[in-house]
């Protein structure tokens, strides 16, 4: 018995701002465009430059957080897997494809601070394990009293 297996890893910068949309039921679904730069040397010792493109969706709260903070110039690290669509072509009757990834998770690459749009640096799409890190003792001056309505929940 073969074993499928079926995940890319892109790293690329956003060609154009997330397409957020919903469906009837709610469900959030962002399209996104990804550039991938790759450098080489060719035969003739000259360097080139070769992009790639990709179409990726985003489902769900992922979709709405590419909404949200990311523009089109963006870096980002995408993993997913790769989708064939296939379908006739209205005008023509050919039979037409596309490859492209469904994002499983991703994370911001770079941080934007001090501006207004500005994001939280590093987020991941799904939660991370805390780090095992000693807290630095605080003074108590520096913690204010902690009353019944000022917990957020």
């Amino acid at each position: 018995m073969a074993a499928n297996f079926n995940k890319v890893i892109l790293a690329g910068n956003l060609t154009r701002d997330p397409e957020l949309r919903y469906t009837p039921q709610g469900t959030a679904i962002a399209k996104i465009g990804l550039a991938i730069n790759r450098r080489y040397t060719g035969q003739d010792g000259q360097t080139k430059d070769e992009t790639t493109f990709v179409d990726v969706d985003a489902f769900g709260k992922q979709a709405e957080v590419i909404g949200q903070y990311l523009k089109k110039g963006r870096p980002v690290l995408i993993e997913g897997r790769l989708k064939l669509d296939q379908w006739d072509d209205k005008t023509t009757g050919q039979k037409r494809s596309r490859l492209g990834v469904i994002l499983e998770s991703f994370q911001f690459i770079d941080s934007k601070a001090g501006g207004p749009e500005s994001s939280p640096p590093a987020a991941p799409s799904r939660p991370a394990r805390p780090a095992a890190q000693p807290a630095a003792p605080a003074a108590e001056s520096d913690v204010p009293p902690i009353e019944d309505d000022d917990v957020p929940f």
